[in-house]
């Protein structure tokens, strides 16, 4: 492996960006500076800190990049669920994006077992 990039968890969190881009394109404009933008923030924060903490010279740094990583999701599943109380989103895109972040929480947890 020669970069960050190569790592799939990395591939994976980019797409999942993506996807909390689409689904948030939707939310009131009232919002933009509210929940959008904190959802937003928490999904850009996985794969930038995957990446950050890859580029770091120990292992300790890394691994609290990673957990980092884990935070911001555990904040988007959040954010996202209350989006829907909210009534922004209905339950099928609810479920979705909680099931990709259940993903990247796995394999973060996986990859963090692994460093250690």
């Amino acid at each position: 492996m020669k970069t960050y990039r190569d790592l799939i968890i990395w591939q994976k969190s980019m797409t999942f960006v993506t996807e909390i881009y689409k689904l948030t394109a939707t939310f009131p404009k009232e919002e933009i500076y509210g929940i959008t933008s904190q959802i937003r923030r928490s999904a850009v924060s996985v794969p930038s800190n995957i990446a950050e903490g890859y580029g770091r010279n120990s292992t300790g740094d890394y691994l609290r990049f990673l957990n980092i990583a884990s935070a911001s999701l555990y904040e988007i599943q959040t954010q996202i669920e209350i989006s829907q109380n909210l009534n922004y989103i209905q339950r099928e895109q609810f479920e979705y994006i909680y099931e990709l972040s259940r993903e990247l929480e796995r394999m973060l947890s996986s990859l963090v077992a692994k460093v250690k």
